[in-house]
């Protein structure tokens, strides 16, 4: 009886999970390409303005790195019509709050306001598109203020340094081997023309998506979209034809430094493909299932049970073309950096050769339902994840139908997985150490 009861509610919550979360959403095309997603949410009266370009650091020209990472910054300069220093001021003003943020994929502009101020989000955004005034008053601002973002998040912070060091080393052709904050002789070096330039081949609404998320009347916010975006010209059709990378056949080894660390960390990085393949997201299970949390695999051997690591664990970090898959650790006492390998090896081989216990495969999908519900849980959420599923995925209603893609993958098919990708043969070691001040 107690079995069925529990089988009684885990079916509930299940079906809960699986109706509950549905997001509705519009999508549209304006006639210069813009593409919209409108999300009606009246239990709260706010609104959520966003815009989502599908420009990264991976466009940039060679020797013109930390172009687009620079334009989340230059871009809030000021306009035609709201002046230097002002863009800030008039969101608070009003009551609300925004940010911007850029991968090697994508760049994200948003406003969140009360649901009144809707047509003074579209504006504003609008603005940015139409008017946006890019001087050389302005380029030499926001270039000391990059630089001061590089030295207080890379420079200056132990281990930030690890991830540009992987790229480097496993990225032998496509632009991922950069970083998204580039070089700083780069930016020196770009020409006002050179920025004026790119601002005109990226920041046009043909290479956007539009997200307005909240308490809207859609009608009305039809109008106003069409009326503030509307006018605003095509662009150029974007070409990307990035080169493709040749398989790793062959273990690869480097060594990267760091003046902030005291203690080294040794990298296990494979290449994976994109974030838009199953076999991403089986990876994605994989991580969790080494390193989610103090019971996950790794933490508990390495950390609790044989006190050989400070840290462990595995991190998908999947993008657009490719992925990188990193296992790692910091070591503990007079550990060596490869005994946590062989260490972290014993486990990845045992995933190839046997299946997960149900108890941790259930484990494991519970944490992707609570990660699904987690991510649709606020108005803002919500219109990133539609924006992103847009622009990057080519597919809006993945906020509602990638959780059936994770409830679907089997043990067997982790153990596949594991077996296809995470070989000594297919990675790059990198020891990552001390470096004397």
């Amino acid at each position: 009886m107690k079995k069925s009861i529990l089988a009684l509610a885990s079916a509930f919550v299940f079906a809960f999970t699986a109706n509950a979360q549905q997001v509705e959403f519009e999508e549209y095309d304006l006639s210069n390409g813009m593409h919209v997603i409108l999300h009606q949410d009246t239990s709260a009266p706010v609104v959520v303005t966003s815009v989502m370009y599908h420009v990264g650091a991976k466009d940039e020209q060679p020797g013109r790195t930390g172009m687009a990472h620079f334009f989340e910054h230059l871009l809030f300069e000021g306009t035609k019509n709201i002046k230097k220093g002002e863009w800030f001021k008039l969101v608070s003003s009003n009551g609300g709050r925004n940010n911007a943020n850029t991968t090697d994929d994508r760049t994200y502009y948003y406003e969140i306001f009360p649901s009144n101020k809707l047509e003074l989000g579209l504006w504003m955004e609008s603005e940015r598109l139409l008017h946006p005034i890019i001087g050389q008053d302005g380029v030499d601002t926001q270039n000391e203020v990059v630089k001061e973002e590089k030295r207080l998040r890379v420079d200056n912070q132990p281990y930030s340094k690890f991830l540009e060091y992987v790229k480097e080393n496993i990225f032998k052709k496509h632009p991922y081997k950069g970083t998204t904050i580039g070089k700083m002789e780069d930016l020196d070096a770009a020409t006002l023309e050179e920025f004026l330039a790119f601002n005109k081949k990226y920041y046009v609404p043909n290479n956007a998506t539009l997200v307005v998320a909240g308490d809207i009347d859609k009608a009305a916010t039809k109008k106003m979209i069409e009326d503030y975006f509307g006018p605003i010209p095509k662009g150029e059709e974007i070409v990307r034809n990035f080169p493709k990378e040749d398989l790793i056949t062959e273990a690869m080894n480097a060594k990267g430094y760091d003046a902030n660390i005291q203690i080294p960390a040794i990298m296990a990085a494979y290449r994976t493909p994109s974030m838009k393949t199953r076999d991403s997201r089986v990876l994605d299970m994989i991580s969790s299932y080494l390193s989610s949390g103090r019971s996950s695999v790794l933490y508990k051997k390495l950390v609790d049970e044989k006190k050989m690591a400070l840290q462990a664990g595995a991190i998908n970090a999947s993008q657009e073309d490719y992925g990188t898959y990193i296992l790692f650790g910091l070591p503990q006492g007079d550990t060596k950096l490869m005994d946590i390998i062989a260490e972290v090896d014993e486990e990845i081989v045992k995933m190839q050769n046997e299946l997960i216990s149900e108890k941790d495969f259930q484990k494991l999908q519970n944490q992707f339902e609570n990660n699904f519900v987690n991510s649709n849980s606020s108005v803002e959420g919500i219109a990133n994840s539609l924006a992103r599923y847009n622009v990057l995925y080519g597919d809006t209603n993945l906020i509602n139908s990638e959780i059936e893609i994770f409830r679907s993958i089997t043990r067997e098919e982790i153990k596949e997985v594991a077996k296809k990708y995470l070989n000594p043969n297919q990675r790059l070691l990198l020891e990552y150490l001390p470096k004397a001040k």
